[in-house]
């Protein structure tokens, strides 16, 4: 899909019920495989409590990418790529759709969902507040784990498929 079909489809979707509460979440994954580094970048539009259309983008490193920094900025910068897709205007007509039902209840947020942890045991907590101000610089809502389930749930379901897909 292209990303105006990504959109339009977003679109779609909230239209159905324009009153309900909407999270725009985007987040990546990587796995090392043998002779690659596979990233997926998961586009999920929540509908709370209504469920949800997801889809995914697909990157392949043509080498085995062992630093942990390198590939933590690397998901962080695809993500970023993502979220600025999303132009003010873009933004604009998604909140538009939930806007005449604000006194309803209706909400819209963007989250940008980070592959790292602060917690004692989590080898990434270094890099914490690096990724988290680069994502709050371009205005979305930055989530960690365990809350960055776009990033360490959904795309990292598709990681780990990546003998099954073609490298683009």
């Amino acid at each position: 899909m292209t990303f105006d079909q990504v959109f339009n489809r977003i679109i779609k979707f909230m239209k159905i019920k324009p009153s309900g509460n909407y999270r725009l979440m985007v987040g990546t994954d990587s796995q090392v495989h043998s002779k690659t580094t596979v990233f997926i970048t998961g586009i999920v539009i929540q509908h709370t409590g209504k469920g949800a259309w997801a889809c995914i983008r697909k990157v392949v490193v043509q080498r085995k990418m062992l630093h942990l920094h390198e590939r933590i900025s690397l998901e962080t910068t695809l993500t970023e790529e993502v979220v600025s897709m999303f132009t003010e205007e873009k933004k604009n007509r998604m909140i538009d759709i939930v806007l005449p039902y604000l006194y309803q209840g209706a909400t819209f947020s963007f989250e940008g969902h980070i592959d790292i942890g602060s917690g004692q045991r989590n080898k990434t907590r270094e890099f914490v507040n690096e990724m988290v101000a680069r994502l709050e610089v371009i205005g979305v809502e930055p989530k960690i784990k365990p809350d960055a389930f776009v990033a360490s749930s959904y795309a990292n379901r598709y990681t780990k498929k990546a003998g099954k897909y073609t490298p683009t």
